[in-house]
């Protein structure tokens, strides 16, 4: 921006968005000076630099108004976490279905995880089932977006809302 510009020669963009040409950065940062607005650099890689004369203040107003008008648009997805052993009693896991289910329906993922202790590893296909059958009973609020999977002693899915349809 203005004096940082090191260039020799830019090409110049007036505040209105007309070309004003190739010339010496002291010629483009006079023109600016004299409308009282910056002279800044808008694409440094290019050859020759092409600067553009604004209100630099105003432009970083602007975009900061924009991005947070952005940010209140987004919505935020955090992921929840049910963890359970591969032999789950019946009514520990109907438990665990209602956290899934309730997690589902207020729009965050849900990470299912098995947690294997000693031998238990051997007998993965254990863990593999409950999980199978957690995505089964949840298939109805949410898809399965990554399937059972074995990192070191914990297996886990991850199942994220499905999309609501806009009436």
């Amino acid at each position: 921006m203005n004096e940082a510009i090191r260039a020799r020669e830019v090409r110049l963009i007036g505040d209105n968005g007309e070309q004003l040409g190739v010339m010496p950065t002291r010629e483009a940062l006079r023109i600016a000076t004299e409308k009282n607005l910056d002279l800044v650099e808008v694409a440094p890689s290019a050859q020759p630099v092409v600067c553009r004369i604004m209100d630099f203040g105003k432009f970083k107003y602007e975009q900061a108004k924009r991005d947070r008008e952005a940010r209140k648009h987004q919505k935020v997805v955090s992921i929840k976490e049910l963890k359970m052993r591969p032999r789950i009693d019946d009514h520990d896991f109907e438990v665990k279905v209602r956290n899934g289910e309730r997690f589902l329906k207020d729009g965050n993922k849900v990470k299912c995880t098995i947690m294997f202790r000693g031998r238990e590893i051997v007998h993965a296909q254990l863990g593999r089932d409950v999980l199978i059958e957690l995505a089964e009973r949840l298939k109805d609020l949410g898809v399965v977006e990554q399937e059972p999977r074995l990192e070191g002693r914990n297996m886990y899915l991850i199942m994220a809302p499905r999309p609501q349809r806009e009436s």
